[in-house]
């Protein structure tokens, strides 16, 4: 395909998955409006105003940068993982397969669907974070940076999943037993300060830890690890779990019956 027939079918591909998630948007986006408000209420104003300082900083605006990256990571893989399946499953991906279109014009379409998603909520939560209380951006650089990595790995986790999916069923296991623990165990709520030297050499096995605090940083300018690492450690992730996304696919393997 030329350069121009690639960009037709990568920009076909997005917009399908844009006005996918878009056409329900009261299934897709609303909820982490109202789940965030919640999260804002009971572990903010209620749960926080008797916690006090977290990290030098008033819990609210300690937990918002967290709140936002739940939203992000929660939003962009299931979209992917979603949609993807989807298509494995009625076989319409079987004609993009056969079709001169490069894996790698398929996999991007997918995965900045997904990162458009995040990006999109991410917005709606800081909005509504507002309401709660004060937001100050301290590095806007490394806040949009964060935004855009963790949106675009979780993206691709969300393709892994969908791919090894062989029901409905299987693109729960990962957010309930995956997503979830690593969240509430990435420092969301609280500093890995807080912690002992084991529990927090421990929690350092777990990538949520890295966005979050990178994040943190970005809003703030506190973070419990060192900005480079997490930088890093994130950009390494996101590679390994792109490198293993076109390894699925150039090989066909669960994707050709």
């Amino acid at each position: 395909m030329s350069p121009r027939e690639q960009y037709v079918a990568f920009i076909t591909i997005l917009f399908k998955e844009i006005r996918r998630y878009t056409r329900i948007w009261a299934q897709t986006l609303l909820p982490s409006a109202i789940t965030m408000s919640l999260y804002f209420v009971i572990f903010g104003s209620l749960i926080g105003s008797r916690i006090g300082d977290m990290g030098g900083f008033d819990y609210m605006q300690f937990v918002v940068p967290g709140l936002i990256m739940m939203a992000i990571v929660t939003n962009s893989y299931s979209n992917v993982v979603s949609s993807f399946y989807g298509s494995k499953f009625n076989h319409s991906v079987e004609e993009l397969l056969v079709s001169p279109t490069p894996n790698y014009v398929i996999l991007m379409g997918y995965v900045l669907g997904g990162v458009s998603r995040g990006v999109l909520v991410a917005m709606i939560v800081t909005g509504v974070s507002m309401f709660f209380t004060e937001l100050h951006i301290y590095n806007a650089f490394v806040v949009v940076a964060i935004i855009l990595l963790t949106a675009m790995l979780f993206s691709l986790v969300g393709f892994i999943n969908a791919i090894y999916a062989n029901s409905f069923d299987d693109i729960s296991i990962v957010p309930t037993f995956v997503l979830t623990p690593l969240t509430y165990l990435g420092g969301v709520f609280y500093s890995m300060d807080l912690l002992s030297e084991f529990w927090s050499n421990v929690s350092r096995l777990n990538p949520l830890v890295y966005v979050v605090n990178a994040f943190r940083y970005g809003m703030l300018g506190v973070s419990d690890v060192s900005l480079p690492f997490a930088f890093g450690m994130i950009a390494l992730f996101t590679v390994a779990a792109f490198t293993y996304c076109m390894y699925l696919l150039n090989s066909g393997k669960r994707l050709r019956q």
